[in-house]
Formats: C-alpha cells, sequence, structure tokens
C-alpha cells in the first residue's frame, strides 16, 4: 500500500468516526487502526530513505577498502624496502623508493576517501532533499485536512467537499 493510500485510508477513519457529544469538529477515532495506519507509514517510506542508508553503508565499505588497500600497499612498500636496506650499496636509494612508495599510497588512500566522502555528501544531500519534499507534502495534505475540519459544521456531510479541496491541490 503506498502512502498515499494510507493517507486516503486515514481520511476515510476520520470521515467515518462519531463526532464527540457536544463538540461537532471533534471526532471519536480507533487508536488502535490509527497506529496500525501510521505504521504502514513508516513501513512504506520512500525508497530514497533506504536507499540513503544502503548508501551509506557502501561508503564505509569503500573507505574501510580503501584502508585495507593502502596499509596492503604500504605493507609491501615496506617489505620491499627491508629487502633492498640488506643491500648496502644501495640503501639510500630503497629509502628514497619506500618513502615514496608510502605517500604515493596514502595519498592515493586519501584522494579515495576524499571522493567517496564527497558522493556520499551529495546522495545524502539528494536523499534528504526528496525527503524532505514528501515532508512538505504531508504537512500541506494535513494542514488542508485540519483546515477542512475546523471549517466544516457536519464533516459527515461535507466528506466528498473535503476530499475534492485536498485533491484538487495534489
Amino acid at each position: 500500500m503506498s502512502i498515499d493510500e494510507i493517507l486516503e485510508e486515514m481520511d476515510e477513519l476520520l470521515d467515518k468516526s462519531a463526532s464527540v457529544p457536544f463538540v461537532s469538529h471533534k471526532k471519536i477515532v480507533d487508536g488502535e487502526r490509527m497506529r496500525e495506519l501510521i505504521n504502514d507509514i513508516r513501513l512504506n517510506m520512500p525508497h530514497e530513505l533506504k536507499e540513503a542508508k544502503k548508501i551509506e553503508f557502501d561508503c564505509q565499505r569503500i573507505l574501510n577498502e580503501a584502508k585495507l588497500n593502502a596499509e596492503g600497499i604500504i605493507r609491501k612498500a615496506e617489505e620491499r624496502a627491508a629487502q633492498i636496506v640488506s643491500k648496502e650499496a644501495i640503501v639510500t636509494e630503497a629509502k628514497k623508493k619506500a618513502v615514496d612508495l608510502i605517500q604515493k599510497a596514502q595519498a592515493a588512500a586519501a584522494n579515495m576517501q576524499k571522493t567517496a566522502a564527497l558522493s556520499v555528501a551529495q546522495m545524502l544531500n539528494d536523499a534528504e532533499a526528496t525527503h524532505n519534499k514528501s515532508l512538505m507534502d504531508i504537512k500541506r495534505t494535513k494542514e488542508k485536512l485540519q483546515h477542512a475540519l475546523k471549517t466544516s459544521p457536519a464533516i459527515g456531510q461535507n466528506a466528498q467537499a473535503v476530499k475534492q479541496a485536498i485533491l484538487q491541490d495534489k
């Protein structure tokens, strides 16, 4: 069931609810059913939120792989440097090459981490924007519903008019 369908069902629940005696704008709502509908909304949150969590996980995995890769490169460079050091004639050259390899590996790892972090930040920003838009749509629908409930003396008689007002702004 989509979020729109769940909201429609919530609207119908309000329409079918009995009014509080002497207070026509207040309704007696089946709390258990309303809670089920709210849980359904939580279960049907936009795909972008689930995707953002997946992206965050993938980013962490990429960063960990980059770190392990960099450590492997550094370890190989150190092993190679140790082999070269054993030969006195080229000890100085070997140290220079080892340092250079380590610096390149660290620079490459840092660059990979920075690129991954920037990509994830952009994806999270996009997901946040989508979530905010969805949230604003929900708030507007809620405000329209509240307005309709306040302005309609007998919501049961005007349910169709309220439904039309909400659907016109979509």
